[in-house]
């Protein structure tokens, strides 16, 4: 199906707009090299025009009422899943989105809008004791302001919604600077909450051209009325965007990247292991930051586990995604793949073996397997963010959690065992900020907190870690006697 390009509009104080000076760029199919969305190339001026709208509605959304909030939240949640059908088709143009990826993120990304909705009667404080007779002192959570949200492409209708349904929640208001790769699925997404009934302003939307992302983030993140950053993404980016925050003392939450162990211990059930580990490392063709990037496997199941696990792996069809719910699918960019085929070479050249798949010449890249990975290989640390996964042999379970924690990243983890107590103290023992016990590594349900250690971000989003990464703490007195002092 050829889909015509869709014309992408910015979002400022409710008014669909083109940039100040005209400018655009185009977003192209990763499979037929087609244009699939035009969008405004927004200029800093641009930018600080959004922040300038959102500051000017947080006075009178702040102060509405959790029901009214509330209320839109869920209308928000229905209109999203009502445009699930659209959703599959802009993704799919865009990114190469198998049909099957852009349902799941729709069904999240609804959930997350209703759970936020549900949040907005939970942002509450205490009562202190005081020292000082007659002092009630209270400690309350107050909206903090302007939230910059920056959105990955790689879940792009979960992620972007992510970093706008709980700041609402909470009475931030929020500009949203949409991805270069999937400009038209953020752009959808803000247009179906403007449909939603959220007043001018609340929410804003910025598109840059790529080249540009730096200079109009760093412009935004120094305006006085941004409060709050989120920004979901690489870590090389992450910390620039952290740095610019930290030099005008803005709070961040950062997710980034990841390079998630899955830990098959000897006792493992392999069906139940090999079932999980395909899933979590295939599903949207390992884009995301919780697949399955290096498989640790004790020697005493290896070689039964990795035979089961090519058994599956090879069974994944090839495909193009728009013909089907395809597994792996396409990656989203010829980057991606010669970062891949870099990787399989590196690794066959000391002594990988190829198991599955192997190098690509186009998006369409086959789910590989290469077993005996070792430390000396770029595959074992780096994160391939592609469907090409290392698998680790180990003896024991302290080999397995050392490898598990040989690296910078602390996103996800998953291990596998049959003695769940065991597996429980395994989990305990890896360092991550996430970890599924017989379970897949990509899972994801909107009130949990989501988040990593070390390189892998900072601050949770979700449930209620989302209240407190998005709100500020107060601490007000009221003296309700008379009070004596030493002067």
């Amino acid at each position: 199906m050829h889909v015509s390009p869709m014309q992408v509009s910015l979002l400022i104080n409710g008014e669909p707009l083109g940039a100040r000076d005209g400018a655009t760029f185009e977003r192209r199919n990763p499979l037929d090299g087609s244009v699939a969305s035009v969008a405004p190339a927004a200029s800093v001026q641009d930018a600080l025009a959004a922040v300038d709208a959102a500051a000017a509605a947080f006075t009178a959304w702040s102060a509405t009422g959790p029901e009214t909030r509330r209320a839109l939240l869920i209308q928000a949640s229905r209109a999203l899943q009502d445009k699930a059908p659209l959703f599959a088709e802009v993704m799919a143009a865009e990114t190469g989105a198998s049909a099957g990826w852009a349902e799941f993120n729709v069904r999240l990304a609804s959930g997350m809008l209703l759970e936020a909705a549900a949040m907005t009667t939970q942002i509450n404080g205490e009562v202190i004791p005081s020292d000082v007779p007659g002092n009630l002192a209270k400690v309350l959570r107050q909206p903090a302001g302007v939230v910059l949200g920056i959105a990955p492409w790689n879940a792009a209708v979960v992620l972007a919604v992510r970093a706008i349904a709980t700041p609402l929640a909470c009475g931030n208001t929020v500009v949203l600077k949409g991805s270069g790769m999937c400009p038209a699925t953020h752009g959808l997404i803000i247009r179906t909450l403007q449909e939603a009934g959220l007043p001018p302003g609340v929410v804003n939307f910025i598109t840059n051209a790529p080249a540009e992302a730096a200079t109009v983030v760093e412009a935004m993140v120094a305006h006085r009325a941004v409060r709050r950053v989120s920004f979901t993404g690489s870590t090389q980016v992450g910390r620039r965007i952290a740095a610019a925050c930290a030099n005008h003392l803005k709070p961040v939450v950062l997710g980034l990247s990841g390079k998630t162990p899955f830990v098959v211990l000897d006792d493992a059930d392999l069906d139940a292991a090999t079932r999980a580990a395909v899933f979590g490392a295939y599903a949207n063709a390992g884009q995301t930051c919780t697949a399955t990037e290096r498989i640790i496997v004790d020697q005493a199941v290896a070689d039964d586990f990795v035979s089961l696990l090519a058994e599956r792996t090879v069974a994944l069809p090839v495909d193009e995604a728009r013909q089907g719910d395809a597994v792996p699918g396409a990656v989203a960019d010829m980057s991606i793949v010669d970062r891949c085929n870099a990787l399989i070479d590196d690794a066959l050249a000391q002594g990988g073996r190829l198991v599955t798949g192997g190098k690509a010449d186009g998006v369409l890249m086959p789910a590989t397997l290469i077993d005996h990975v070792t430390p000396s290989m770029r595959l074992y640390r780096e994160e391939a963010f592609g469907p090409v996964k290392g698998i680790v042999r180990v003896s024991g379970v302290d080999e397995a959690v050392a490898c598990a924690n040989d690296n910078d990243y602390g996103l996800a983890a998953a291990v596998f065992g049959r003695d769940v107590g065991r597996a429980i103290a395994v989990a305990g023992r890896i360092e991550s900020g996430i970890c599924h016990v017989n379970g897949p590594t990509v899972h994801d349900e909107a009130q949990m907190p989501f988040g990593g250690i070390k390189d892998s971000g900072i601050g949770r989003f979700g449930g209620k870690a989302g209240i407190d990464a998005f709100t500020d703490l107060r601490w007000i007195t009221v003296q309700t006697t008379a009070r004596d002092y030493p002067y």
